[in-house]
C-alpha cells in the first residue's frame, strides 16, 4: 500500500517541482543498471585490486551467471544467499539473481555459524554463494538448511594474475576448502555451466514482491530480515540523482562500505552503477593505509560510517595528501557529533578540498539514506532535509500525534524507499509500519529528533537508548557530543549503569588522542569540562579510559557490548 496523497511541506523551497515529483521507472534493479551500462560499455564499471572490468564485460558476466543459476535449477521467486566481501563476484551475483527474478539474501561473511544457519533457514535459501573462508562455518550447518548448491568463490578469482598467485602463496593455501562435488561448485566451473543452458534469460520484474533481503544492524536488538523491492532500490537512485547531480562516467567512488549494508549496496554500488560511475572495490579496509588508498585512486566520492572518517583524521600519512579531487564525502550508518562534523570539514579544507561532508540519515528499514545535509539547508549537526519524494514528521513517542516545531519526539519517515516489511515477522512489521490519518504508510524509526521551522531535521538519540536517572531523561549521545568537544578526546561512548536509588546513571567510556594519553591532568580536565557543559543529572557517574571502543561488524561503536559488560554478561565474539 503506497499512498500518493500530497502533503504540504516546508521542503518545497529546497527543490524544484520536477525534482520533487520523482519518476521511478517500472523496471527491475538489473534493468535500471543495464540501461546505464549500455551507454557506457567501454568505460570501467569495477576496479578490483588493479584489475578493471568494463560495463560491457560486467553485463556479459552477469548474463553468464544468470544462465548458470537457471542451469542449476534456480527459479523465479527462489532465494539465493550471497555471503561475500566487496569482490566483483558479489555484484555479478547480485544482479544475476535479480535478472532472473530470484531474491538476493545479503549476509555478512563474518557472521557466526548459527547466524548463517538462521539466515539460510528463515529466507528458505536454496543456493548459497560464499567466499571460501566461510567453508569451515558453513560445512557444520548446511545440512540443517534447504541449500542444495553452494558456489565457492576465492578472493583471488578476480585479482590480476600475479597478485592472485601471491595471494595463494601467502594466504590462500591456509584456507580449508570443500571438495568439488555436486553440492559445492567453484566459481569458474559454475560460470561454465552457462554453456549448458540453452534457453533465453528473461529479465523478470516481480511487482509487489521482494527482490532483496537485508538484515538490520546488531546494535538495535536481534537482527531481522528486511524485505526490499526493485521499486525501493530504483527510487533511491532517482532521489539521489537530485542530490548528487555532479557525477558522470568520468568519476569514481571508493567502495569501502559492504554489499550487505543498505548504505553500501544502495548508495555506494547500485546508485553509481546507474550513473555510469566506476566502483573501486575495497574488499578489506586497512585504516593505516587509508592515505595510500586515496593518493592512489583519487576517487570523486567517499562514503563511510563515522569511524572511517575518524581513521582519516588520525592517519599520519594523510598530512601531505591533496583532497582537491573529491566531489562528495558522505557519512551515514551512525550520527556524526557536531565536533566531529567541524573537524572533518576543517580537515577537508586544509587538504585542498572545496566541499563539506554530507551527513545522511536512514536505516536498513528504509534501504539507506532518507535525508541528507546539502545545499542551502546545510547545518552542521543536522541530518538535513528529506530526499525528494520523502516526508518526515516528529511524533510523541508511542503515538501518531505530531509534536510542535523544535520539540523532541520520534522521527517518522514516509517515502518510496521504505521497506515492504520484516521477513516472517508480521507483529513487528505492524509496529514500525503504521498507516496514519493522512493514509500514508509511516516508518516509526525508534529515533528521537526534532525539526526546526525551516524543515531541517536534527537527530538526537535512539529512543531505546535513553537513560532515565532519578526521573530525568538523559541522552547518551548528548553527553558523548559534549565529551568529544574536549581537545584531548578522540571518541566516546556513554551507557547507563545501575544505581541503588537513581535507578540508572551514565558511565562514559573514553578514548584519548595519543598525544594526550601520558598527561595526568587530562582526566580531571575532562571531568571539569562535563561539569561545565552538562546538567548535573547528566554528568557521568563513572569514567573509564580505553585504548579503543568495541565496534559492530558494520563499524559502528557497539554500545551494546559495553552495556553487557556492566551487567556482567559475556560479550559476543
Amino acid at each position: 500500500m503506497r499512498s500518493s496523497k500530497k502533503i504540504k511541506s516546508p521542503w518545497e523551497k529546497y527543490y524544484t517541482k520536477e525534482e520533487l515529483n520523482i519518476n521511478v521507472p517500472n523496471v527491475s534493479i538489473y534493468q535500471l543498471m543495464e540501461e546505464s551500462a549500455k551507454n557506457n560499455l567501454h568505460n570501467v564499471a569495477l576496479e578490483y585490486l588493479g584489475k578493471n572490468i568494463t560495463y560491457k564485460q560486467f553485463l556479459q558476466l552477469i548474463d553468464k551467471c544468470a544462465k548458470s543459476f537457471l542451469q542449476i535449477g534456480v527459479k523465479e521467486g527462489d532465494t539465493v544467499t550471497i555471503c561475500m566481501p566487496n569482490t566483483p563476484e558479489a555484484l555479478i551475483t547480485f544482479y544475476a539473481v535479480n535478472k532472473i527474478g530470484a531474491i538476493a539474501n545479503m549476509i555478512h561473511p563474518l557472521s557466526s555459524e548459527e547466524e548463517i544457519k538462521s539466515y539460510l533457514q528463515e529466507s528458505n535459501s536454496i543456493v548459497l554463494v560464499m567466499i571460501d573462508v566461510c567453508y569451515e562455518k558453513v560445512c557444520n550447518i548446511i545440512q540443517d538448511t534447504n541449500v542444495t548448491k553452494t558456489i565457492v568463490v576465492s578472493a583471488k578469482n578476480s585479482m590480476p594474475i600475479i597478485l592472485g598467485m601471491g595471494y595463494l602463496i601467502t594466504q590462500g593455501y591456509k584456507i580449508k576448502k570443500p571438495r568439488r562435488d555436486d553440492r559445492y561448485i567453484y566459481w569458474n566451473e559454475f560460470l561454465l555451466r552457462s554453456y549448458l543452458y540453452h534457453g533465453n534469460v528473461e529479465t523478470k520484474l516481480r511487482l509487489g514482491e521482494p527482490s532483496v533481503i537485508l538484515h538490520s544492524g546488531g546494535t538495535t536488538g536481534n537482527p531481522k530480515g528486511i524485505l526490499l523491492s526493485d521499486y525501493n532500490f530504483n527510487a533511491l537512485v532517482e532521489q539521489a540523482k537530485v542530490i548528487f547531480n555532479n557525477l558522470n562516467y568520468k568519476d569514481s567512488i571508493l567502495v569501502i562500505l559492504p554489499n550487505f549494508h543498505g548504505f553500501g549496496l544502495g548508495v555506494s554500488m547500485h546508485l553509481p552503477l546507474c550513473l555510469g560511475v566506476k566502483l573501486i572495490l575495497v574488499p578489506q579496509f586497512n585504516a593505516k593505509k587509508f592515505d595510500e588508498l586515496l593518493a592512489k585512486y583519487r576517487p570523486s566520492v567517499i562514503t563511510g560510517v563515522p569511524t572511517l572518517f575518524e581513521a582519516m583524521l588520525n592517519n599520519s600519512g594523510m598530512k601531505y595528501v591533496d583532497l582537491s579531487f573529491l566531489k562528495y564525502v558522505v557519512s551515514g550508518g551512525d550520527s556524526l557529533s557536531i565536533p566531529m562534523f567541524a573537524k572533518i570539514n576543517e580537515f577537508l579544507s586544509s587538504h585542498g578540498s572545496k566541499i563539506k561532508i554530507f551527513q545522511g540519515y536512514g536505516m536498513t528499514e528504509s534501504l539507506a539514506a532518507t535525508a541528507v545535509t546539502h545545499g542551502i539547508s546545510y547545518r552542521e549537526g543536522s541530518i538535513g532535509i528529506p530526499f525528494p519524494g520523502n516526508y518526515f514528521k516528529i511524533v510523541y513517542p508511542g503515538t501518531q500525534d505530531e509534536v510542535p516545531t523544535n520539540e523532541d519526539g520520534e522521527i517518522c519517515v514516509s517515502g518510496p524507499t521504505v521497506m515492504m516489511g520484516y521477513l516472517n515477522n508480521e507483529k513487528e512489521t505492524n509496529e514500525v509500519l503504521q498507516v496514519h490519518k493522512d493514509k500514508r504508510i509511516w516508518l516509526h524509526t525508534g529515533d528521537i529528533g526534532c525539526m526546526d521551522k525551516d524543515g531541517v531535521i536534527y537527530f538526537k538519540q535512539r529512543l531505546k537508548r535513553m537513560i532515565i536517572s532519578s526521573g530525568y531523561n538523559v541522552y547518551p549521545q548528548h553527553i558523548e557530543k559534549v565529551i568529544e568537544e574536549h581537545e584531548a578526546v578522540l571518541n566516546c561512548s556513554v551507557v547507563g549503569i545501575p544505581h541503588p536509588y537513581k535507578v540508572q546513571v551514565a558511565k562514559a567510556y573514553i578514548v584519548l588522542k595519543e598525544e594526550y594519553r601520558a598527561k595526568r591532568s587530562v582526566k580531571k580536565s575532562i571531568e571539569e569540562h562535563c561539569k561545565k557543559h552538562l546538567a548535573k543529572y547528566s554528568i557521568p557517574y563513572e569514567y573509564e579510559y580505553r585504548e579503543a571502543l568495541p565496534k559492530t561488524l558494520l563499524g559502528k561503536v557497539n554500545y551494546r557490548e559495553l552495556e553487557k559488560e556492566n551487567r556482567g554478561e559475556k560479550n559476543d565474539k
